[in-house]
C-alpha cells in the first residue's frame, strides 16, 4: 500500500535588513561654512524676548517676554498675538492698535533672546549629555547641535542615531541615518551634515 505524497511548502525567509531599506543619508556639509547665507526670516515663539520701541513715546515702549500662550501685553495694549509673526508683522499689527490712541505711531519689534517656535527649534532626544531644543540658526551642522547639547552620553549608539525631518513638499517626515560617533569619536567630516529649522535627531542607546 502506497502512502499520498504530500508536498508542504515552506516560507521563504528573508533577513530582515533585506525587508527593509536602509535609511538614506544626507550629503555631508563643512565644518566651516564655505558660504555664510541668511536663513529664513524669524519668526516669534514663546518666551521669546522682545524690546517694543515706539518712536517719540518711550511711555509705551517696553520690553516683554511672550507668554506661554503666545501672546503678549503692553502699556494700552493688553493680549496682542505674537507667536508666529514675523518681528515686521508684529510692529504693523502693534502700530495698527496704537492708532487708536495717538496719530501715526512708528512701532519697531526687537527680538533680543531666542527660543523660536517648535518649527524653528532642532531638537536632540536620546543618549546624549543633556537633551534639548535650540533654536535653529542659519548655516547649522549636525556638528554644532551636538556640541550644544554636550556631545553622546557614555551608553549612545551614535552611528545608530537618525534625523527626522518634515518634507514641506510632500507634507510627510522622512527619515536619515546619522554616523554620530564616527563624527564625535574619529572625526570624519563625511559624518557632519546641514541641519535644517525643525530637525529632530534621535540617539539610541547601545544594547551592550
Amino acid at each position: 500500500m502506497r502512502l499520498p505524497i504530500v508536498l508542504v511548502t515552506l516560507p521563504l525567509l528573508v533577513p530582515a535588513s533585506c525587508t527593509t531599506g536602509a535609511r538614506p543619508e544626507l550629503p555631508p556639509a563643512s565644518y566651516v561654512a564655505t558660504q555664510e547665507v541668511p536663513g529664513e526670516e524669524y519668526v516669534i515663539g514663546p518666551l521669546d524676548q522682545l524690546n517694543i520701541f515706539v518712536w517719540r513715546n518711550p511711555e509705551l515702549s517696553a520690553k516683554v517676554q511672550v507668554r506661554p500662550d503666545g501672546r503678549i501685553t503692553t502699556p494700552l495694549i493688553n493680549d496682542m498675538p505674537a507667536v508666529g509673526k514675523t518681528p515686521a508683522m508684529l510692529a504693523d499689527d502693534m502700530k495698527l492698535a496704537l492708532g487708536e490712541y495717538i496719530k501715526d505711531p512708528i512701532v519697531s519689534v526687537i527680538v533680543e533672546n531666542f527660543a523660536g517656535t517648535f518649527s524653528q527649534q532642532v531638537r536632540i532626544v536620546g543618549a546624549t549629555e543633556k537633551p534639548a531644543a535650540i533654536p535653529y540658526r542659519a548655516n547649522m551642522t549636525v556638528l554644532d547641535a551636538m556640541i550644544a547639547v554636550g556631545g553622546l552620553n557614555q551608553y549612545a549608539a551614535g552611528n545608530r542615531a537618525r534625523l527626522i525631518r518634515y518634507d514641506r513638499g510632500s507634507g510627510k517626515q522622512r527619515e536619515y541615518a546619522l554616523r554620530l560617533s564616527n563624527l564625535l569619536k574619529n572625526g570624519d567630516s563625511r559624518a557632519n551634515v546641514r541641519l535644517q529649522p525643525g530637525d529632530v535627531i534621535i540617539i539610541p542607546e547601545s544594547m551592550f
